[in-house]
C-alpha cells in the first residue's frame, strides 16, 4: 500500500508545483487568476508584480513585500521597492540601499560590486573597476571580474566582450568561444554565428566557418536552421553553414514546427525546410508557430491559423509587441502554455486554442502566466539579468533593463 501512496503524493507535488497564476488588473486593482479563469487572489493591490519562484512582490501602504499563491504574506512589506525572485534571490531596496534577500527575507552579503544585478540561471554579474564577473546564489565569486561586458544569459550561455571582441561563456564562467569576433550570436547546439572582420560565418568546435555571401545571420532558435541575408534577400542556413534554402525572400523569421514565416513582396506566408510554400503568402504579418500548432497571422488585426493554413481564430485581436520565439524562453506573441494573451477593444484577456476567452473575462491589464509554486527540480523563468552600465557614483543600485541590441 505504501508505493501507491507515495506515487499519489509525488503526483500531487508535481501538480502543485505546476500551478500558474497571471497578474490581472480589474477595477484599478491587481489580483491573480489561475488557468481556469477564477481568481485565486482577489484584486486588492495598487501595485504588484508577477509571481516568480512561488512569490510575488506587492505593495502595501507604500512598502513592498512578498506574498505566496494563497495571498499570505511570506516576507513583510518592509521595503521601499522590490524586484522578482530568481535562483532564490531578489533585489530589494531597504533603508535607501539596494540589497539581496533570500526567500526567507534574509539579507545576503554579496561580494563588492559597483551595482547589483538580477540573478538568472543561478548567477549574477558583479562589476569591479569597470570589469564584469559572476557570483552564484551562495554569494560566492565563480568568475573574477575580467570582461568589459557580459550580456544576459540565454539558456545557460552569455555573450562576453573583451577588448572590443566577443565570445561566449557558460554559467560556470568557462569560455566556450574565445573573445575573437566583432559580433557574435547565441549558443545553440555547440554552435554560434559570428562576424570576423567583415565576414559572417559560424563558429563550431573552435573553428570559424565562413557562410558564402552572408551579410547578416540571425540566432538559431528551436530548429537546426536559421535565417540569414545575402544580396539583400533572406534565406536559411544549417548548422554547418550551408545555404539550405536559397536567399530569395524579402524577410523571414524562425522555423518552428517545420514552418517559417517569410515575406514575398508585401505578403507573408509559411515555407517548409525544403523552401516550399505550405501556406501561401496572403497575410500582412505573421509570427512563428507555437508548440500547440497555432501561429498568429495579421490581416487588419491578428488571429491564428493551424499548420494547414486554416484560420481557427478570427483575425480580430491585438497581440503583444515583442516576440522572443525559443523553446526554452518565454515568448510574448502566440500561445504560451495553452493560452494566448490578446487585446480586444482596449481590454486584455486570454484566448484558449478553441478561440473562446478564458472565463469570458477581459481586464484593464493582464500579464503572462507564471509559476505560483517553486519548482523543486528546475529554476523558474524570470526577468533576465540586467546588462551592466557605467559605474554608479553613489551607493550600489540595481542595473537598468538592457536596451542595446545583441552583439
Amino acid at each position: 500500500m505504501k508505493k501507491p501512496l507515495i506515487f499519489l503524493l509525488l503526483v500531487f507535488i508535481q501538480f502543485v508545483n505546476s500551478q500558474e497564476l497571471a497578474l490581472v488588473k480589474k477595477n484599478s486593482k491587481i489580483g491573480y487568476i489561475s488557468k481556469d479563469g477564477s481568481f485565486k487572489i482577489e484584486p486588492q493591490y495598487k501595485s504588484a508584480r508577477s509571481f516568480s519562484e512561488g512569490l510575488a512582490a506587492v505593495e502595501n501602504g507604500g512598502k513592498w513585500g512578498f506574498i505566496d499563491a494563497k495571498g499570505t504574506w511570506v516576507i513583510p512589506a518592509d521595503f521601499s521597492n522590490a524586484k522578482d525572485f530568481n535562483s532564490g534571490i531578489a533585489i530589494v531596496q531597504k533603508d535607501k540601499e539596494w540589497v539581496y534577500i533570500n526567500t526567507k527575507g534574509e539579507v545576503q552579503k554579496a561580494p563588492a560590486s559597483e551595482k547589483l544585478f538580477d540573478f538568472d540561471n543561478g548567477v549574477a554579474f558583479i562589476r569591479q573597476n569597470n570589469k564584469v564577473g559572476l557570483i552564484n546564489n551562495k554569494m560566492t565569486v565563480v568568475l573574477e571580474p575580467k570582461y568589459d561586458q557580459i550580456k544576459p544569459f540565454e539558456n545557460g550561455f552569455a555573450r562576453v566582450e573583451l577588448n572590443k571582441n566577443w565570445g561566449i561563456i557558460n554559467t560556470a564562467g568557462k569560455e566556450l568561444v574565445e573573445p575573437a569576433y566583432a559580433e557574435i550570436g547565441n549558443y545553440f547546439k555547440n554552435t554560434t554565428w559570428a562576424r570576423k572582420d567583415k565576414t559572417f560565418g559560424l563558429v563550431s568546435a573552435g573553428k570559424f566557418i565562413p557562410v558564402d555571401g552572408a551579410e547578416k545571420i540571425w540566432d538559431f532558435e528551436t530548429q537546426d536552421l536559421t535565417f540569414a541575408k545575402k544580396n539583400g534577400k533572406i534565406g536559411y542556413i544549417d548548422l554547418k553553414g550551408n545555404w539550405a534554402i536559397l536567399p530569395i525572400y524579402d524577410k523571414g523569421k524562425a522555423f518552428s514546427k517545420n514552418l517559417a514565416p517569410v515575406l514575398v513582396g508585401k505578403k507573408w506566408g509559411f515555407i517548409n525546410p525544403e523552401g516550399k510554400f505550405v501556406i501561401e503568402p496572403t497575410y500582412n504579418d505573421a509570427e512563428v508557430f507555437s508548440s500547440n500548432g497555432l501561429a498568429p497571422v495579421k490581416e487588419s488585426n491578428w488571429g491564428f491559423i493551424n499548420e494547414t493554413g486554416k484560420i481557427v481564430i478570427p483575425t480580430q485581436y491585438g497581440i503583444t509587441t515583442n516576440a522572443i520565439i525559443a523553446m526554452f524562453t518565454q515568448q510574448d506573441k502566440g500561445f504560451i502554455d495553452g493560452v494566448a494573451r490578446v487585446k480586444n477593444e482596449g481590454k486584455w484577456g486570454f484566448l484558449k486554442p478553441d478561440g473562446t476567452v478564458l472565463s469570458n473575462q477581459w481586464f484593464e491589464n493582464a500579464e503572462l502566466f507564471s509559476k505560483s509554486e517553486k519548482n523543486q527540480t528546475t529554476e523558474a523563468v524570470a526577468e533576465k539579468p540586467k546588462e551592466e552600465t557605467k559605474p554608479a557614483k553613489t551607493t550600489a543600485k540595481p542595473a537598468k533593463k538592457p536596451v542595446s541590441k545583441k552583439k
